[in-house]
């Protein structure tokens, strides 16, 4: 997430009250997780496991909740939480605004787009052209839908991120305040639910097609000319290159990547990142002709064990 303008790293400790390490004047320019940090952003960790992966990563500005040497070229933030202080920032720069219409004044649509009854657009949406959004679907704010796109009935567009701290006194949420992004040509059938950013996009590229009751979690890629069969799962932060086809009931953790064209069996569960220009069954998924011979030696066990009582 981009900040509307540059701000000065003081007058971001300002927001949060934190102290800082650096230039008063250091420009801050958005804020990120840190799969998606770019020069001038903000990357919070509160963990040592990931002290390093923050301090080298692309964020020119870390959050931290430890005074530590501050690498060159970079600012610090310095935060007994930076949990809680990285939902302080979402919530000033992107604060919740509440629906006012059915179809938000703030909302643009393109030229012949239908909008079925029911439908709910929310503030500052973006849909392209010579789109059909049906009945109840429900589009929160700021999504960004390209043209010729069909969404089909009870489909959600923007709920936040399951991403939550465990506190003593309970679950701590992440705030989103990303966006969904849909680009040209996309299918998304009945029930689909494709959650926001945490700070970035979730995105849905040219051409590819959702069947019914698929889930999408935040800032996950699913790349062009997909095909995604129902009840398939996605985590957060997941790279489906283009291509990719993933038959039914599948379910795919967070932070890996599917390669172009890989193909992924019904009922498969993937657990790391798995090479395109290959199928996959089973789980945790492997390669198809690997796992069906497991299978036919599985099969063949109670017999060796006949055989070898026998002896």
């Amino acid at each position: 997430m981009k900040f509307p303008q540059a701000h000065t790293l003081e007058q971001i400790a300002t927001i949060i009250s934190s102290e800082f390490v650096g230039n008063p004047d250091f420009p801050v320019l958005g804020m990120n997780e840190i799969h998606g940090v770019t020069p001038g952003d903000i990357v919070f960790v509160d963990h040592p496991k990931y002290y390093d992966k923050a301090l080298e990563s692309a964020a020119t500005v870390v959050l931290i909740n430890k005074k530590v040497e501050c690498p060159e070229g970079k600012a610090l933030l310095i935060s007994d939480d930076p949990f809680r202080d990285f939902n302080k920032l979402t919530r000033y720069f992107k604060p919740f605004q509440k629906a006012e219409a059915i179809i938000s004044p703030s909302a643009k649509i393109g030229k012949e787009t239908i909008i079925q009854p029911g439908a709910f657009i929310g503030n500052n949406v973006i849909i392209g052209d010579h789109c059909v959004i049906h009945a109840n679907v429900c589009i929160y704010d700021d999504a960004v839908i390209g043209n010729n796109v069909t969404i089909h009935s009870g489909s959600v567009l923007g709920a936040d991120a399951f991403y939550y701290k465990n506190r003593p006194e309970g679950f701590d949420k992440l705030i989103s305040g990303g966006r969904v992004v849909i680009e040209d040509n996309v299918d998304l059938g009945a029930l689909c639910t494709i959650d926001r950013g945490v700070t970035g996009d979730t995105t849905i590229k040219e051409g590819a097609k959702l069947d019914n009751q698929v889930h999408i979690g935040h800032d996950t890629v699913v790349g062009k000319k997909c095909l995604i069969a129902s009840q398939v799962g996605i985590a957060g932060c997941v790279v489906v290159e283009d291509e990719v086809t993933i038959w039914g009931q599948v379910g795919i953790t967070s932070a890996i990547t599917i390669g172009t064209k890989a193909v992924i069996s019904a009922q498969s569960g993937v657990s790391k990142s798995l090479e395109g220009n290959k199928s996959y069954f089973g789980t945790p998924a492997d390669d198809f002709r690997k796992k069906y011979k497991e299978i036919a030696a599985i099969r063949q066990v109670p017999e060796l064990i006949e055989k070898l009582k026998n002896k």
